[in-house]
């Protein structure tokens, strides 16, 4: 297991360097998928290249071969690089990890491009560790094929917790409008009544409270928490997991000062619009939780892995092999992930700062007066 360095938060420098761009890793994904045309798409955009300096672990050749196919792509300059400490503050960057020799075939799920995503990976992680970069935004892969080269790997979220010694890694779908989070990430559905016990739920609530204080910047959040059943059990009717499970966990939460309220019916929470009253939604399962935000966030909806010590983000789509190498994949998703990497560094910069900067009252004199404060306040 790989311990991480904490690189976006770079206390060594004292936050002398908070105005400075954030230095984003970009995996490339499947390479027969739209992870570079999304890429590439998201990269013209001046705006970003004026906020973050962008490292895309992968192929030139890929990269090259998948611009020429956008003719709306021109001015992109690239800079070929051999560590991420070689980079262009004005450019896109790529560090060649990936092969050249290996076969693109647009829309074709393959061994090789599956291979080349997890190659990605890996080697963008490694530069994580070292504190080379601040976030790292991962373009999506094909599991099904990455686990034939990697046996156990289920997703992005469980390889970042793993790898960076994180305890609870939680799935996080953030937009501007909502927030969701799950309990259970990638599991089959009839594992998740076993999955889920007081202490699971108790644990993605605290996860979830910290994140909107230290990654979004919520000083008292409000989390909704849905249940599990239909019409969460109807009072124990159709299930006891709200009785004995979820709403025990909310209930300790409530002592531990966190504002967490429910459980929820999900059909009528969503219906009725209620998850904007609130500063996040916790699901109990992955659908439950991802179906109602992508059919309300989907093209600026964002995957953010919360309870890390490193920050990571990634569109909320898969490989849409159906659309590779057509020029219509839509870049919105892959830009908002960049954008939304380069918020959570700073949100992160910030709560630190002000961490460090706690004001101590002064000590009343010795024998001083009854008014007298000790200690922070």
């Amino acid at each position: 297991m790989i311990k991480f360095a904490r690189p976006s938060l770079r206390r060594a420098t004292k936050f002398i360097a908070m105005n400075r761009k954030i230095i984003v890793g970009i995996t490339q994904g499947d390479t027969n998928g739209i992870g570079y045309e999304v890429i590439i798409k998201s990269l013209t955009d001046a705006r970003l290249l004026d906020l973050c300096i962008p490292i895309v672990y992968g192929s030139s050749r890929a990269f090259g071969f998948y611009k020429k196919q956008l003719s709306e792509v021109e001015n992109l300059n690239t800079n070929i690089i051999n560590t991420a400490k070689d980079f262009h503050p004005k450019r896109v960057n790529i560090i060649n990890c990936v092969p050249d020799n290996f076969r693109i075939d647009p829309g074709q799920p393959s061994p090789e491009g599956a291979e080349a995503s997890l190659v990605s990976l890996q080697t963008a992680v490694k530069d994580l560790v070292a504190g080379d970069l601040d976030a790292l935004v991962t373009a999506p892969l094909n599991k099904k094929d990455v686990a034939l080269h990697m046996p156990g790997f289920i997703g992005h979220t469980e390889y970042l917790t793993e790898q960076s010694g994180g305890s609870d890694g939680m799935m996080f779908m953030v937009s501007d409008k909502m927030r969701v989070g799950v309990v259970t990430n990638h599991l089959p559905l009839s594992s998740v009544p076993g999955a889920l016990s007081v202490e699971k739920i108790l644990g993605k609530i605290r996860v979830m409270d910290q994140s909107l204080r230290k990654d979004f910047g919520i000083v008292r959040p409000k989390i909704a928490v849905l249940g599990l059943n239909p019409h969460s059990g109807d009072g124990g009717l159709l299930g006891r997991a709200e009785i004995d499970v979820i709403s025990p966990a909310i209930e300790a939460a409530g002592r531990e000062n966190i504002l967490a309220f429910g459980p929820y019916s999900p059909d009528g929470f969503f219906s009725t619009h209620q998850q904007y009253n609130f500063d996040a939604v916790l699901a109990m399962y992955h659908d439950q939780g991802l179906i109602p935000f992508k059919a309300l966030a989907f093209d600026t909806g964002v995957n953010f892995t919360a309870g890390l010590p490193v920050v990571r983000t990634a569109p909320d789509h898969g490989t849409a092999y159906e659309l590779a190498g057509k020029n219509a994949a839509n870049p919105m998703p892959m830009k908002s992930a960049i954008y939304e990497a380069i918020d959570i560094v700073r949100n992160r910069w910030n709560y630190e700062q002000m961490r460090e900067n706690v004001l101590k009252a002064p000590s009343a004199p010795e024998g001083g007066s009854k008014g007298g404060v000790k200690g922070p306040v």
